[in-house]
């Protein structure tokens, strides 16, 4: 297949990783940029819920905690039925420099969709991770 299987987006972020961990694995984190509801069981097999006013809920599947430097989960593909097993996955990579904490955010898995599917899952997984990370963004630098 000739489409991009994954979106990578890298961050240079002012606040400690501490900070940047507990923004993207805590419910109270996730509340402050990345959804209005949150739940999460923060282990490996654990799951999370995240609510939007405006779109349907997204059940997430903890995959990987390292603490404080490494969290992934899957979650499913927009476009497809709720029941279709097909999920992408979602990792957090913090790594602590000079000024901060340079955040990595990868999710891949898009290359298992078929064409009809493929362009716009990942167009609007693109735009939303260029919107939601903004939004850690300012949240992180109002703390």
């Amino acid at each position: 297949m000739g489409f991009p299987d994954r979106i990578e987006r890298v961050l240079d972020l002012t606040q400690p990783p501490a900070a940047v961990w507990a923004a993207v694995t805590t419910a109270e984190g996730l509340e402050a940029w990345f959804s209005t509801k949150a739940t999460i069981d923060l282990r490996p097999g654990g799951s999370a819920t995240l609510q939007w006013a405006d779109a349907p809920a997204a059940d997430l599947r903890i995959e990987r905690v390292d603490e404080p430097s490494v969290f992934g989960f899957s979650w499913p593909i927009e476009g497809l039925a709720k029941d279709d097993p097909r999920r992408t996955y979602v990792e957090f990579t913090l790594e602590p420099n000079a000024g901060g904490t340079r955040l990595t955010v990868v999710e891949s898995g898009f290359a298992q969709l078929p064409d009809e599917l493929h362009q716009p899952a990942f167009a609007e997984n693109s735009r939303g991770w260029v919107r939601e990370l903004g939004k850690l963004v300012e949240y992180l630098d109002a703390r």
